[in-house]
This record gives C-alpha cells, structure tokens and sequence, in this order.
C-alpha cells in the first residue's frame, strides 16, 4: 500500500467473465450491469454487452477506469467501496415496436478491500447472486454465479517516464526560440533519465 499511495494515479479494472446456473425456458438476452462508486455518492453505471441466453453464457469483458490520484486518502476510500454486480435478462423480442427494459435477475458485490489486501492486487473469483423475487429459483437448484475479477493496476516504470518525458519535450519545444539551437540538441536521453529521476 505504501507504494500504491505515492502515485499519481492508478488503473482500477473490473472484468465479467462468466455466468453459470441459468436456467431459462424462455429467449432472450442476458448481460451484467456493474455499479462502481467515484465518490460524492455518486455511481458509473456499466453494462456488458448482450448475449443469448444460455445456462452457461461467456463474455470474457473488462473495464478499467483511471484515479487521478493515489493518495492514503483516495486509498482509504477506494477500500470503503464495492462493485455492485447486478445479472440481468431481456427479452429481445420487441413489443409494440421497441425493445423493452432489463429484468434483474441476481446481485452480488465484491469489495475493493479485498483486492488490495490481495497479494497480486487483484482477485478472481465466483461470487453467487441473491435472486430477486421476480426469478425465482427452483427448489434443488443452486442460484446464478458470476465468475468475475477485479485489480488495480500501477502505471509501469516505463509509463511513468515516457509521461513525464513527453510533458519535459513539450515545454522544451514550446521555448518559443527563433535560431532552432536549444529546442533540437540531441537531449531526450536527458529529459528521459531526469525523468526517471523525478519518479524514483
């Protein structure tokens, strides 16, 4: 966490690989829908794409939001929050000419706590969804799973340099010189190892 906290930002990817447990007699289209929190209360609402209803449907999808800071603060509450997983079904035959809204089938949620407690900073696994009064599971029958992952991404050592590189390269070359001498010298290997320096 210590070295997470001295970034200047980071990549939080959340990834819908598949579903098991389904069943359905009637067609449709399933996708998930994830909830992320981005503070103030307020949330970014993402959907996989829609796939034909199986028992077993597959997506294999990811996502990855930037945090623009990685402060203890940002930290501190990025392990306060969850992904809120929702499996939904639509029917994708239309009534009166349009497709109609989304049911929901199951909710589960994974904590950001959990991936950065992790060893790898990240964290893959089933989670079981808590059906909704509208589908209801026949007795016997396990309820839908989710198999999802969740990390957070540190930019490279190499990232790191080549942003800052091109922010140096920039301003060198916006000097405003007339005579061509400074902007064009041969220096990027400078810029790039003060670069380098800065991040360390």
């Amino acid at each position: 966490m210590a070295v997470l906290q001295n970034l200047s930002s980071l990549n939080c990817e959340v990834k819908i690989i598949e579903a098991k447990n389904l069943e359905f007699k009637s067609k449709g289209k399933v996708f998930v829908r994830c909830y992320l929190c981005t503070g103030n209360n307020q949330k970014i609402r993402l959907n996989s794409r829609e796939i034909p209803s199986t028992s077993h449907p597959y997506w294999n999808e990811s996502t990855s939001l930037e945090c623009s800071t990685a402060n203890s603060y940002c930290m501190d509450q990025l392990k306060q929050q969850r992904v809120v997983f929702e499996l939904r079904w639509r029917n994708n035959s239309p009534m009166l000419g349009r497709i109609g809204g989304s049911k929901l089938l199951g909710r589960a949620e994974v904590s950001w706590k959990d991936v950065l407690e992790s060893s790898e900073l990240a964290v893959q696994r089933w989670i079981t969804t808590t059906p909704t009064s509208s589908y209801h599971v026949l007795e016997g029958l396990k309820p839908p799973a989710l198999h999802v992952g969740m990390k957070v991404v540190a930019p490279s050592m190499a990232e790191m340099v080549n942003k800052k590189r091109n922010v140096a390269l920039k301003r060198w070359n916006d000097c405003g010189c007339r005579h061509g001498n400074c902007c064009h010298n041969g220096d990027d290997e400078i810029f790039a190892l003060v670069a380098a320096i800065e991040v360390l």
